[in-house]
């Protein structure tokens, strides 16, 4: 048992003090964390008749049962599901009783309603359970004034509470309206880990039901009587901006109401991190049905012009930072030969420790090698789109988003409306990862409401999506090292780059276990507009690392896996540096799990199998890839995988998540790609753009957790960049030629 400080700020705790409608509501922000110090019958789940229903509280009715406000944005990661479960098990109420309900934005209540960084249950976590404890223990009081008895011999279990030496018993509905009179206790006590009910069980998605009976959840489904259809049509390429449009045919058609120019920015406003837009200004087709809107879009005649270069001023989360966007029509072709050419030129150091240049000198073998990958659109199944109906008094904006408390700001001032007049309403995303983070979208919606005074849906159809941003960068990086005569690794020697962001981090794994190292990165700028993907820079570094030490390790005459064990080893019991970002034990400890549960070093002359494992987002993860060969193409046969994330909430939701990743990662890597000529993308949608296609799928994935009691960390993104080495560790293993240039597929002669 640990005692939780109550009391951790102005936000901590929000008591409601009207009981005109009887219950507990015990108001909390889920993510003002505390930090521990050490030291019957149930009612049935109906609709209780009295209890209060306030934004981002924790309410108990009459009948016991509890709705549970969940804050963060859900794409499919549960943590609608996950997030409750935590609340739950320290209120020691079952699980059957409790009604979950997506907040709205709501910025008193809660301080990161983000969906980003995996980070929402890490962040989450001590604050959920204190909110749980806390109104456990202020139920306790409640029932021992009733009963007159000391709150020590009060205890709890499943929704009841009970005095064992007067043999009496209760509900929680029964004294939610007396407990809610009662100051928040300063201290409370949180569960034992050991006496968890609800967390470490699967429990079903509290979504399930409506998603595979089609209700709506999703911002697509939105609608409103009265309500318009807009869409937005862009310049053709990056480099260019718009000039004028001809809408005389389009305004003409049947259904079309309007047509015009909007603004996304104004001129000199300060743009926040994710306050990026591709291009600023676009034109907005309006009507009565999308089909009406979108054979309008096609004879709207645009006339752009080139843009010019120019530098401004950007902010990240109060740090300033100069971001320049240079002129032109930019080509693939020609971004790999800028690439080529950084990587021969000194960059910034990020990380020195030893004399590399000296151990290089001494080494008896060097090996070196390049990687590449291209960049990358996100594709969400479900295009971006968003509701807005604003008027001079408020706005109301719904839809799917993934930082709305920043867009708040935005969308504020771009409106030039008070915060508190703008009432932003999350719907379930289908799918994110980065990508719904820069909701200009929004800015348009709403910009367009306030033009057309009328609530309208904005949708963006798959080549505006795929064509507008935002992308993965992409990356450069050229590795180096150099082994003595016993085949140790003594000098490792890095510098990585991107346009228009490195992807370097200079402090992880091997950093920390090699005497002599060297971190260098570098960046070339683009107009082409870039943004978080899933596990932002790691999913490229994870891939060419991972495949760099597979190669280094074959030339030392080592098993790939010990050959990583072993400079685990060093970083453990003597790490060179102070600033190395993992835990070299949890490291290991996911390498030794999945060569166990792989059965790896099994001999078996058709199965080729690679591994890879990564840090990132403060988890561990580790896999073993075993593909086959049919007809001269490589097929996945079977993916184990290792994670440690600390302690797993809701496990089929973490397995879930983690198969999800996997088949995604492989997806990318055998067929990623977005190229460009003359700002032109090549490909604008799915018959043109390769995705992973159900029978490409790994045949099977066999997810393992470590069993830990260490605080839960990210899980949205740490299975995904470790995948792709693994990919490519396989195929050099079927190939016997070495991958280095994403994606795999497209290199020629695979097999033979």
């Amino acid at each position: 048992m640990s005692i939780a400080k109550t009391k951790i700020g102005r936000r901590a705790f929000i008591k409601n003090t009207s009981l005109a409608s009887g219950g507990l509501v015990l108001g909390f922000s889920f993510f003002n964390a505390c930090k521990p110090k050490e030291a019957g019958k149930m009612a049935t789940r109906e609709m209780p008749k009295e209890w209060f229903e306030i934004n981002g509280y924790l309410k108990i009715g009459e009948n016991g049962v509890v709705t549970i406000m969940a804050p963060n944005p859900e794409a499919g990661q549960n943590v609608k599901t996950s997030m409750p479960m935590i609340v739950a098990d320290e209120l020691d109420v079952p699980w059957e009783a409790v009604m979950v309900a997506q907040a709205r934005l709501n910025t008193e209540d809660f301080s990161f309603q983000w969906l980003g960084g995996s980070n929402a249950i890490r962040r989450g976590w001590p604050g959920l359970r204190m909110a749980g404890a806390s109104a456990r223990q202020m139920l306790k009081q409640a029932a021992a004034q009733v009963w007159q008895v000391p709150v020590e011999e009060i205890t709890t279990d499943a929704g009841m509470l009970h005095h064992v030496t007067s043999n009496r018993s209760m509900g929680y509905g029964e004294v939610a309206s007396a407990a809610s009179k009662l100051p928040i206790p300063e201290e409370v006590e949180l569960k034992d880990l050991n006496d968890f009910k609800i967390i470490g069980t699967s429990r079903k998605n509290v979504d399930g039901q409506k998603i595979v009976t089609g209700k709506p959840l999703f911002g697509v489904d939105t609608h409103r009587e009265g309500m318009l259809i807009a869409m937005i049509a862009h310049p053709p390429a990056f480099g260019l901006k718009l000039k004028s449009i001809d809408d005389s045919a389009a305004r003409n058609m049947p259904g079309i109401k309007a047509v015009f120019i909007i603004k996304v920015f104004n001129e000199g406003y300060e743009k926040a991190f994710f306050d990026t837009r591709s291009f600023n200004e676009v034109a907005v087709i309006v009507g009565d049905s999308t089909w009406e809107v979108m054979n309008a879009k096609k004879v709207l005649k645009i006339e752009c012009e080139p843009i010019e270069s120019g530098t401004e001023t950007r902010d990240r989360f109060g740090r300033k930072y100069e971001e320049t966007t240079p002129a032109g029509l930019e080509s693939t072709i020609d971004h790999y030969a800028q690439m080529e050419a950084m990587a021969v030129k000194p960059g910034k150091i990020r990380r020195k420790d030893g004399n590399p240049e000296s151990a290089f000198k001494s080494a008896v073998k060097i090996v070196e090698s390049t990687f590449t990958a291209p960049f990358l659109a996100h594709n969400c199944m479900e295009p971006m789109n968003f509701f807005a109906d604003v008027t001079d008094e408020r706005a109301e904006l719904i839809g799917p988003l993934q930082k709305p408390d920043l867009t708040e700001q935005a969308v504020s001032a771009r409106l030039g409306m008070p915060i508190e007049k703008i009432d932003i309403q999350m719907t379930r995303m289908g799918g994110a990862y980065g990508r719904r983070s820069y909701a200009h979208w929004l800015i348009e919606a709403a910009l367009i409401s306030q033009r057309m005074k009328a609530p309208i849906k904005l949708l963006y159809s798959r080549e505006d999506d795929m064509t507008d941003g935002i992308y993965r960068p992409a990356y450069h990086a050229k590795f180096k090292a150099g082994l003595d005569a016993d085949n140790n690794l003594i000098a490792f020697h890095v510098k990585a780059g991107g346009i228009p962001q490195s992807p370097l981090a200079a402090n992880r794994f091997p950093a920390g276990a090699v005497d002599n190292y060297l971190a260098e990165d570098w960046t070339i700028d683009t107009n082409l507009t870039v943004g978080s993907f899933r596990a932002p820079g790691s999913n490229f570094m994870a891939s060419a690392e991972q495949s760099f030490l597979d190669e280094v390790a074959e030339s030392a005459g080592k098993d790939p896996i010990d050959f990583r064990l072993e400079l685990l080893e060093r970083a453990q019991n003597n790490p060179v540096g102070e600033n190395n970002d993992y835990e070299a034990d949890r490291y290991a400890g996911v390498l030794k799990l999945v060569k166990e549960k792989s059965n790896w070093g099994t001999s078996n002359s058709k199965l080729y199998r690679g591994v890879s494992a990564y840090f990132c987002h403060y988890s561990y993860a580790a896999q073993v890839l075993d593909m086959v060969v049919e007809n001269g193409q490589p097929i996945v046969q079977k993916v184990t995988c290792a994670l440690d994330c600390g302690m797993v909430i809701n496990p089929d939701a973490a397995i879930n998540m983690a198969e999800g990743g996997i088949i995604d990662g492989i997806g990318n890597a055998l067929y990623g790609e977005l190229t460009f000529k003359k700002g032109v993308p090549d490909k604008n949608n799915f018959d043109n753009y390769r995705l992973i296609r159900m029978s490409e799928s790994p045949k099977e994935i066999d997810v393992h957790f470590v069993k830990n009691q260490i605080d839960p960390t990210g899980l949205g993104e740490p299975m995904f960049p470790p995948i792709f080495a693994a990919v490519a560790n396989a195929l050099y293993k079927a190939t016997g030629k070495r991958h280095y240039n994403q994606p795999f597929i497209t290199e020629k002669a695979l097999v033979g």
